[in-house]
């Protein structure tokens, strides 16, 4: 749940900050006809987004790094153009149309068609690499994973729209165009980090005749690296900009500026302010509470757990086989144990007593599906390390799905009796 949650806010805070800011940019400079295209290009962003997920999830036609080139190349170009235009012509609210304006709310509204196409499709997909345990769409497993996925989508959803009208409410225009410039310059720095990475990896599928080389990439490749380590910060920069923005709406709601003529219009006034302060600290919730699934959600979410030290067996080497003592094991916690091949690999395999029940689920401490991550426990229940899957332990020792690849074991003389053959058989595992 958790996963989703943080991965959802972290790939989309952008764009939608950003698209939003342009789309009042638009609204305040054209009216409903700037709302309207930009509507239309959001929409048309939106279904270009479906249908490249529906091709990246059917076909393996799409290399998000090699499409992710060309997608920059037009952010900077578009960002380039807005820039420009938003300097000449785009200044003074209600400019009316114009040759520049109209450029100006073509290139705004291509851009953030653009952004929505780059940032979109995976977040899509991400409800269709939900784990589900072999127990279909409607397990626990995979409708936790989708509130995560949808609590994030609905936290942006409002953040865009108090953003929408905190940007909307604030008297003075040039704050908004602004704000939107400074997050676009922001963005476009990112985009000029990653644009040049295909060039210094000497990504022979672009044909160029010259390229970048490490000896010769200079400060671009510094750029990438800065980029590529900190991608954090230029999602701290739109934040700060909504934040700033929302400061500036809840100064405007705390003095009334406007002449009036009786406690009627007095109240009238005092509720609106009251309503642009609402509107701001909205905004700053919003941010707030992104700023928290970003940084402590996404930390404890993350965070490196370490594996239990394997357990003491015995080893009879004559029968071939590892001897674990039954009372060990029968505590109903997860016990880890560890075997060292002659080609020096460490075959990991776990016990744990099912319960209710006098068997054990018993398996490699690693699965098809994650590798060999392994498993630890966490309030009494066994969780994969790598895809934090809640295992189901009365299902270990059953091939499919996270579980943990079975292992055979017989019970004998109040020991657990494992063949060294079949251990050594899992090193492929674990190389």
């Amino acid at each position: 749940m958790f996963k989703y949650l943080w991965m959802v806010t972290q790939d989309l805070f952008l764009a939608v900050t950003l698209t939003t800011l342009m789309h009042v940019t638009l609204a305040r400079l054209l009216g409903e006809k700037g709302r309207t295209v930009h509507g239309i290009a959001m929409g048309a962003g939106v279904l270009a987004s479906v249908a490249l997920a529906a091709v990246k999830y059917n076909t393996r036609l799409i290399i998000s790094s090699h499409w992710n080139h060309y997608i920059y190349a037009v952010i900077l170009a578009l960002t380039f153009i807005v820039l420009l235009l938003t300097a000449l012509c785009g200044r003074k609210e209600g400019a009316g149309l114009s040759a520049g304006t109209v450029i100006l709310c073509a290139a705004g509204s291509l851009l953030s068609a653009t952004l929505i196409f780059y940032s979109l499709p995976g977040v899509l997909l991400y409800p269709f690499s939900f784990n589900t345990m072999g127990q279909g769409y409607f397990s626990s497993y995979y409708m936790m994973r989708m509130a995560g996925w949808l609590g994030a989508l609905i936290l942006l959803f409002v953040y865009s729209r108090l953003l929408s009208r905190c940007a909307l409410y604030i008297k003075s225009y040039s704050p908004v165009p602004l704000a939107l410039n400074t997050g676009l310059l922001s963005f476009a720095a990112y985009c000029f980090g990653r644009f040049f990475v295909p060039w210094v990896n000497r990504a022979k599928w672009l044909n160029w005749p010259v390229k970048y080389t490490e000896e010769l990439h200079g400060w671009i490749g510094g750029w990438m690296m800065f980029t590529a380590n900190h991608p954090m910060l230029f999602i701290w920069i739109a934040a700060a900009i909504a934040v700033l923005l929302a400061l500036l709406l809840f100064r405007q709601g705390m003095v009334i500026r406007e002449p009036y003529d009786n406690p009627a219009q007095l109240r009238k006034l005092k509720a609106r302010n009251r309503h642009w302060r609402r509107v701001a600290m909205g905004v700053m919730l919003c941010v707030a509470l992104c700023a928290v699934t970003l940084t402590v959600v996404k930390n404890n979410d993350t965070r490196q757990v370490e594996l239990s030290a394997p357990e003491a067996y015995t080893v009879d080497e004559d029968a071939g086989v590892v001897l674990v003592q039954m009372e060990a094991v029968s505590d109903g916690h997860l016990h880890r144990f560890e075997y060292k091949t002659d080609k020096n690999i460490n075959v990991r395999w776990i016990v744990v007593k099912k319960p209710g029940s006098a068997s054990f689920g018993v398996g490699l401490d690693a699965c098809e599906v994650c590798g060999n991550a392994g498993y630890f426990e966490r309030g009494g229940q066994v969780i994969c390390k790598r895809c934090d899957v809640v295992m189901n332990i009365n299902t270990i020792g059953f091939k499919g799905g996270c579980n943990p690849i079975p292992l055979a074991y017989e019970v004998k003389d109040g020991k657990l009796v494992f063949r060294l053959s079949d251990i050594i058989a899992g090193e492929k595992e674990f190389r």
